[in-house]
């Protein structure tokens, strides 16, 4: 199941994009010289009224997870095993030391977001001789058994809230245990993902925004013939509506590179739904079908967080631009935005975007589409 990286290819890569290199190179995060911090219960989300109240430490995890990815990255780019060796520590702190994850109903999201990106570098770390197959399968059984745990609980019960949480709940428990049953070769657990999030569960009564018929509010096509798709969270805030179109690149990525076109799934849903987000955060006007969610009525399309700058978008513009060749034009002009809020020019992470932003995904993203036209062409 796992994803086949070449040196060939990432060294291709190197050379004929040495903006995203050079930045990839710069980030604090792919040095040997970051200090991980590993801890035994992850917190995410405290109550004042917890005595003791345990002290949040979620920043240590996606920073140390992000870490992982990124040198692993400069290791299969440059061939320099230090890098590798750093991230094998990173990821063996972790694997040995992780027991459960703790907190408010914000554990939950810890546990899909942190979850994917842990497996996800993991996956590209796999193939690296230093790390051994007995550290591995501890990783993998952390993965199992801490993250997955409350993946897998989350979406089966919504935490016994049946319509309370946005999408972005679902889609990164989704992320993340379609992530892991890739690392632990999981067929079964990979499978229920994809069926969850394309038809939710059989108990209609449990509301799942993330799958894909409630994730979709309305339809509609602009003059020019283009689809555009009013996402689930398009009347609550912009900054929730952009990270679902993050994490369904992460989805539609992860199945991808598995050999499934999750893109396609609906005829193409999640451009659709990228391009009605990118659009109105441009600057530009969208149409709007009022739909209540627990909170109420939401009756316009947020404002709130408007043009937002979210890194993300180069999965799905990638994508539907250098591999289907589909027009993916707002998605085009929201991803260059995003770039251009950073020094660098190009879709960045790991404290790029503020203390709280994600990992580098440039290379990933870009990697996927020109691998494809060079098997396509035979040139390589």
């Amino acid at each position: 199941m796992h994803f086949k990286n070449t040196l060939a290819f990432l060294t291709l890569l190197s050379t004929g994009y040495p903006k995203n290199k050079e930045h990839l190179e710069s980030t604090t995060l792919a040095q040997t010289t970051w200090l991980p911090k590993p801890h035994e219960i992850l917190v995410r989300g405290t109550n004042a009224t917890w005595q003791p109240t345990p002290a949040q430490n979620y920043g240590d995890a996606y920073r140390d997870a992000h870490s992982a990815y990124q040198l692993t990255l400069r290791w299969l780019i440059g061939g320099n095993t230090s890098y590798a060796d750093h991230a094998v520590q990173i990821l063996n702190g972790w694997g040995s030391t992780l027991r459960d994850i703790n907190g408010t109903e914000d554990k939950f999201l810890a546990a899909g977001l942190y979850g994917y990106q842990f497996a996800n570098a993991a996956e590209l770390l796999r193939v690296y001789p230093g790390w051994t197959k007995a550290d591995q399968t501890i990783f993998g059984d952390m993965l199992n058994d801490v993250f997955a745990k409350y993946n897998l609980d989350f979406l089966e019960h919504h935490n016994y809230k049946t319509n309370f949480y946005y999408a972005n709940w679902d889609l990164c428990n989704i992320a993340s245990l379609q992530a892991i049953g890739i690392f632990n070769d999981n067929q079964t657990m990979y499978e229920y993902t994809v069926h969850y999030w394309q038809y939710g569960l059989p108990d209609s009564s449990v509301v799942v925004n993330g799958a894909l018929p409630y994730f979709s509010i309305a339809n509609f096509t602009e003059d020019s013939g283009k689809q555009l798709m009013q996402i689930q969270e398009s009347g609550r805030d912009q900054g929730h509506a952009t990270l679902c179109i993050a994490l369904l690149g992460v989805i539609g990525q992860q199945g991808w590179n598995q050999g499934v076109d999750l893109f396609s799934t609906y005829q193409h849903e999640i451009l659709h739904a990228a391009e009605y987000v990118a659009k109105y955060n441009t600057n530009n006007t969208v149409p709007y079908t009022p739909y209540t969610s627990w909170e109420g009525l939401l009756s316009v399309v947020a404002s709130k967080d408007r043009f937002s700058v979210r890194p993300g978008y180069e999965a799905v513009a990638s994508h539907y631009t250098g591999v289907k060749h589909m027009d993916a034009s707002w998605s085009i002009k929201y991803r260059y935005y995003a770039n251009q809020n950073i020094s660098a020019d190009v879709e960045g992470g790991g404290g790029d975007y503020g203390p709280n932003s994600g990992g580098y995904d440039a290379f990933g993203h870009v990697y996927t589409y020109v691998s494809f036209a060079v098997n396509r062409t035979g040139a390589l």
